[in-house]
């Protein structure tokens, strides 16, 4: 085929239903976009796009003659469950486009894999559904999904394959999404439709012992998958993912599958329970132990004091807006501010009202900040003296890891620097995690000066902070939030049970 018509559309919402739910409106601040402005976007200099999207357009642009058919393409911050009516909108301009655009020849489905919405818990399975109503069996579809995807056997059933992340922090969006060019190519070159053996574990790691840079069972899976496709030319892809259990569906729970040509599904097989053995064998391993607020902000005292002692970082990872957090509980600020630790950069606080009275006072103004002056769950009222020493519009562009060449926004933000302490306080509008540099250099933060700094993310920023803290230099702190990895603490509801390590009873074989 000279020049195949591709669909493409996606879904990039992570859904934590234990959040506040997900607008239109959040849609819109972060990314809404259908037809061609998709098109615009993937071959910009910088997008707010997914990087998957614009690594799509350059592998199938470098690779041959095609026309892409884009239709729909919305994401939003990581929040709670979709809002009535955002999904339905969705799956009926996808219908629309399809009615539209004539011969389609194959489609590109570019999702995060763990989204929720009012109408429906699968959505990512009605989408595929929608799809194959529409277009029949004979069009091939193929995916791209994050590692924290929960996936669902419907989805198996319909895609042809579906192609998660390989690496956390992701870093390796655009080369999934190439990959999954090369695969859609593939299909419609020799008309060979992969076959899949799935395996959902009754598992459900906390996402802190989910980094693929470290020696855990789970990374070590990754690693032995992507061999074994090395090694087997029969196999087609191999993908291990950890899930996320805070979106409380039938679906959560780590998978495994692999694909391979027609006829091989074998060595697919093979594959898949090999690595899911593995990993149910050394479960315990996927634990990870905290660190107490006290023993925190005493690490952060001792740094600056002592400027012989290496950098520290200490992540607020229940509090990561990157897993539906709301980024503004303030335990561990007022912690570290009530011990004087110096040195300190805190960010980002997401605190619109805050960020809006630093703006209002003016750059150089002494004021009392107060955030979240009306307290939300786990957001208790912080009052400081402080000092607004920077002001922003908030955009940027990443320089490093996840974000790396990526458009970004916080929203209006601000610097305030707390009077008692020193402590340095990046305040922003947008619920955003801090996973880049950027985002406090565009405050004039001299992120290099600091001795502690103090991120609200579960694990994107190693990828973004590497240059400034080894791994033995982090410290994961027990602080209370919406996306606490003590999965104890959550009154799961559409979670299937028993599961592991919620559950010790858990079995499987």
């Amino acid at each position: 085929m000279s020049r195949p018509r591709i669909a493409i559309l996606g879904l990039h919402l992570e859904v934590n239903a234990f959040s506040p739910p997900t607008t239109r409106h959040d849609f819109q601040q972060q990314s809404w976009a259908e037809g061609e402005e998709i098109t615009a976007q993937a071959r910009a200099a910088t997008s707010a796009l997914p990087a998957e999207i614009p690594g799509f357009y350059a592998r199938m642009d470098a690779t041959g003659e095609w026309e892409p058919v884009p239709l729909i393409l919305i994401t939003a911050p990581p929040g709670g469950i979709m809002a009535p009516g955002i999904f339905p909108e969705f799956l009926e301009i996808i219908q629309t486009g399809l009615a539209a655009a004539g011969r389609i020849d194959g489609v590109y489905v570019a999702s995060h894999g763990a989204s929720r919405a009012a109408e429906e818990a699968d959505t990512d399975g009605a989408v595929l559904q929608l799809l194959r109503d529409l277009l029949g069996p004979d069009v091939p579809i193929v995916g791209t999904l994050d590692l924290h995807c929960n996936v669902s056997d419907r989805q198996v059933e319909l895609a042809d394959l579906l192609i998660a992340y390989r690496t956390n922090p992701h870093v390796d969006m655009r080369e999934r999404a190439a990959e999954a060019a090369d695969a859609l190519r593939r299909i419609l070159e020799t008309g060979e439709r992969p076959e899949t053996h799935f395996i959902r574990l009754p598992l459900t790691p906390p996402t802190v012992t989910l980094l693929t840079a470290e020696e855990s069972p789970y990374a070590d899976a990754i690693r032995a998958g992507v061999l074994a496709r090395e090694e087997d030319p029969n196999l087609l892809g191999v993908s291990v993912t950890g899930g996320f259990v805070y979106t409380d569906i039938a679906k959560c729970g780590l998978c495994v599958w692999a694909s391979a040509r027609p006829g091989h599904v074998g060595a697919a097989v093979d594959v898949a329970e090999r690595l899911s053995n593995d990993i149910w064998q050394q479960r315990a391993a996927l634990s990870r132990s905290l660190t107490p607020i006290e023993e925190a902000v005493a690490a952060a005292v001792a740094v600056g004091t002592d400027t012989a002692l290496p950098r520290l970082i200490l992540a607020d990872v229940a509090d990561n807006p990157g897993g539906g957090g709301g980024g503004n509980t303030t335990a561990l600020l007022a912690a570290l501010h009530a011990a004087g630790a110096r040195g300190v950069v805190f960010g980002v606080l997401v605190d619109p009202d805050l960020a809006a009275a630093a703006h209002a006072a003016g750059q150089g103004a002494r004021i009392e900040a107060v955030a979240n002056a009306t307290p939300g769950p786990f957001a208790e009222t912080f009052r400081a003296t402080a000092h607004v020493r920077a002001l922003s519009d908030g955009a940027g562009i990443g320089r490093r890891g996840t974000l790396a060449g990526r458009a970004f926004s916080i929203g209006p933000a601000a610097l305030l620097e707390l009077e008692g302490s020193g402590l340095l306080l990046a305040v922003g509008s947008l619920r955003r995690q801090l996973l880049d540099p950027a985002m406090l250099e565009i405050l004039g933060v001299e992120v290099e000066a600091a001795r502690t700094i103090v991120v609200k993310s579960r694990g994107h920023f190693r990828a973004g902070f590497d240059i400034y803290a080894t791994p033995d230099r982090i410290l994961e702190v027990d602080a209370p939030g919406l996306v606490s990895p003590v999965l104890s603490r959550f009154d799961f509801r559409g979670l299937p049970r028993p599961v592991y390590p919620l559950d010790a009873e858990a079995s499987w074989g």
